[in-house]
C-alpha cells in the first residue's frame, strides 16, 4: 500500500490534479462565502476568490507539484511574478466565462464557476510547467511523453467530472418531482 501511495505521489500530473483540486476548493469556498454569506456582488467575489487561490496555488505548486528550488528570494520573486502573470491571463478566461454563463446563459453562479475552473486548471498546468517552474525534478520530465501522460491524467479526471455534472443535470431536469 505504501508503494502504491509513493508511486502515485511521484506522478506530477496526479500531484497537480490533487493540489489543483485543493486550489479549486479554496476558490469555491471563498467565492460562496462572499456571495451567499456576506452578500458581496458575485463578480467582486469572483475576483477576490481567484486572487486568493492564486497565492495558495503558487505555494503548493512550488513546494509539492513542481518541486522548484530557488537559491535566493529574487528567484522566488521572479517565479511568483511569472506565476501571477500566467494566472492573471487565465483569470480573464474565468471571470469572463462566469459572467457570460450567468448573464447570457442564465446558468447557476456556482455551476458557471465550476465549469470555468475545469478549463482554467488545464491551461494553468501548461503555463506552470513550461513558463514558470521550468526545472521540475531531478528527472527530466519535460519530454513529450511525460507531458502527454500528465495531460491525459488531468483530462481524464476532468472528463469524469463533466460526465457526472451532465448526468446530474439530466436527472434534475427530467425527473423533477411535481
Amino acid at each position: 500500500m505504501i508503494n502504491i501511495i509513493k508511486k502515485l505521489w511521484n506522478n506530477q500530473g496526479l500531484r497537480y490534479v490533487f493540489f489543483g483540486g485543493c486550489t479549486t476548493l479554496v476558490n469555491l469556498l471563498i467565492f460562496n462565502v462572499l456571495v451567499y454569506a456576506c452578500q458581496v456582488n458575485y463578480t467582486i467575489s469572483n475576483i477576490i476568490s481567484v486572487a486568493s487561490a492564486i497565492v495558495f496555488a503558487f505555494v503548493v505548486n512550488k513546494i509539492f507539484v513542481f518541486v522548484s528550488k530557488s537559491s535566493s528570494w529574487k528567484e522566488v520573486w521572479i517565479e511568483f511574478c511569472r506565476f501571477v502573470l500566467g494566472r492573471l491571463s487565465t483569470m480573464i478566461i474565468e471571470v469572463g466565462g462566469v459572467f457570460v454563463l450567468v448573464q447570457y446563459i442564465s446558468q447557476a453562479k456556482w455551476l458557471a464557476k465550476l465549469e470555468t475552473q475545469i478549463i482554467v486548471t488545464i491551461v494553468n498546468y501548461f503555463i506552470s510547467k513550461f513558463l514558470v517552474f521550468k526545472e521540475t525534478t531531478a528527472k527530466d520530465e519535460t519530454t513529450l511523453w511525460s507531458c502527454a501522460k500528465n495531460f491525459l491524467t488531468m483530462a481524464s479526471f476532468h472528463y469524469i467530472i463533466i460526465l457526472l455534472h451532465f448526468e446530474w443535470q439530466y436527472n434534475r431536469y427530467f425527473y423533477k418531482v411535481k
